[in-house]
């Protein structure tokens, strides 16, 4: 059985019980810098007591100097600016915990859109680098679950759920079935081209003409 690691980003920290229930069940916590306030405030009401995270990453921009005193056992420093914290809490992960199964991203939504948009652009980028048919990898928060498909996938949402489908290649093609409102003849050249669709039957099948990078955003 494989175990569970959760990155905690510096966005809208998680009040509901399903996305605590998540970190409350991880194997490694990984805080992106900025983060480990937030989660050092909250994490005694998940677990009933402090708990520190297994690493904090990022370049340091945006972590304090008592922080970074305090906790400086637990700090990967990465300075290079090409990648964001996210992506170095990820890198960190499949770099240090090749026993891991499934991610789950908690934190980088919310607060800011841009920064929002870039997290969720990045989990197909992710989906491009890593092999993810050993490892679910799934954006948890208060609103959404969202998470990378690369082809063709049967989704088990149930009647009335509400899908958005968001992919950067407008020479992709996909066919539905069990949505109110059908993909087939949508031309992926804007991200809203198949948003706020909702489910009309317990499971939802996506067809994709060709192998690709998607996201799907479950409400």
């Amino acid at each position: 059985m494989g175990k569970t690691a959760v990155i905690i980003g510096n966005g809208e920290f998680p009040k509901k019980e399903y996305p605590r229930y998540v970190i409350s069940r991880a194997d490694y916590i990984v805080c992106c810098d900025g983060a480990l306030a937030k989660y050092l405030r909250n994490c005694e009401k998940i677990f009933g007591t402090l708990r520190e995270p297994d690493a904090v990453v990022g370049d340091m921009d945006s972590l304090s100097d008592g922080l970074r005193r305090k906790y400086g056992h637990l700090i990967v420093h990465q300075s290079e600016q090409q990648t964001n914290d996210q992506t170095k809490a990820m890198r960190h992960i499949m770099q240090n915990f090749p026993d891991v199964s499934d991610i789950f991203i908690t934190g980088a939504t919310g607060l800011r859109e841009d920064h929002t948009i870039g997290n969720i652009s990045l989990m197909m980028e992710y989906a491009r680098e890593y092999d993810l048919s050993r490892i679910n990898l799934t954006m948890v928060s208060d609103h959404s679950v969202i998470f990378p498909v690369t082809d063709s996938i049967e989704l088990d949402c149930g009647i009335g759920r509400e899908i958005s489908i968001l992919t950067p290649d407008n020479s992709l093609r996909i066919k539905s079935k069990g949505l109110e409102w059908k993909t087939d003849d949508v031309v992926f050249d804007n991200w809203w081209k198949a948003t706020l669709n909702r489910a009309s039957e317990d499971t939802v099948k996506l067809e994709f003409n060709h192998s690709s990078l998607a996201v799907i955003i479950m409400n």
